[in-house]
């Protein structure tokens, strides 16, 4: 099982990027899906999770200005961010609660990191 985002870059104060991450391997269910950064020096922190049902939570400095969907067939996650800032340049982490074939157990998952960059 692994997780592969994508999606990220370089984009002006004021713009948009919109992140994927796709889950894939031996997969029977997802529960919860979400999106962290990390910026340098700093401790990764929150940005949106949501259910496996579409119940979102997202953390109090991206409100109004980014959305996270899910497309439960394609065990992928998304990101629509907009009106971004300079203080949103981090690198993007999605997580997944995957439940596993074959064992039938929940592990938590990491994908590899996207950094997205916002300047002039």
């Amino acid at each position: 099982v692994q997780l592969q985002a994508s999606g990220g870059g370089l984009v002006q104060p004021g713009g948009s990027l919109r992140l994927s991450c796709a889950a894939s391997g031996s997969i029977f269910n997802i529960n919860d899906m979400g999106w962290y950064r990390q910026a340098p020096g700093e401790q990764r922190e929150l940005v949106a999770t949501i259910t496996n049902r579409g119940s979102t939570n997202y953390g109090d400095s991206v409100k109004g200005r980014f959305t996270i969907s899910r497309d439960n067939a394609k065990n992928t996650v998304y990101l629509q961010m907009n009106s971004l800032k300079p203080e949103d340049t981090a690198v993007y982490y999605c997580n997944a609660d995957i439940g596993r074939l074959y064992t039938y157990d929940y592990m938590n998952y990491w994908g590899p990191g996207t950094q997205v960059t916002v300047s002039s």
